[in-house]
């Protein structure tokens, strides 16, 4: 994994402070940084917000994409990078795909709900238009122990 180094793990360690600040708000522990591949610049970041707006669709990744397209003026966003402490689900595998990302950096995989390497795979499909390069498990630890416990704290 020669593409994974200190740059990345940094924009990794902004996306698990927003997941620790959604977990803080009683949202399941998930943040996503969005950066301009070429200059490194941040132009994006949420966490979940499902709980708070009352809206299923309100992911991290959805919100920080609509963010990043709304900034962009354009609903493509192929230089992009999308940083996530959670393997995607479907819903945002298919809007990463829509959006055109360069890359995607995952931490934690979620066999139980993923869209990319677990599921159905979106990006792996015939009717997936754009694949981005995936490159998942960074970080994985950390996000791993955040997600658990906060579900442990729930039970």
């Amino acid at each position: 994994m020669s593409e994974i180094d200190a740059k990345n793990r940094s924009f990794m360690q902004a996306a698990l402070t927003l997941a620790q600040n959604a977990a803080q708000r009683g949202e399941v522990p998930v943040g996503c940084v969005i950066i301009d591949g070429e200059s490194g610049e941040v132009i994006a970041s949420a966490s979940n917000r499902t709980e708070e707006i009352d809206d299923p669709t309100a992911h991290a990744e959805m919100l920080a994409i609509r963010e990043a397209a709304n900034k962009a003026g354009s609903a493509r966003l192929p230089g992009c990078d999308l940083y996530v402490t959670l393997e995607p689900c479907p819903m945002c595998a298919q809007a990463i795909s829509f959006a055109r990302f360069r890359r995607v950096y995952f931490a934690a995989y979620d066999p139980k709900s993923g869209g990319v390497d677990h599921g159905p795979r979106i990006f792996e499909q015939p009717t997936c238009h754009h694949k981005p390069e995936v490159y998942g498990g960074i970080e994985e630890q950390a996000a791993s122990e955040l997600l658990k416990s906060f579900f442990k704290e729930r039970r």
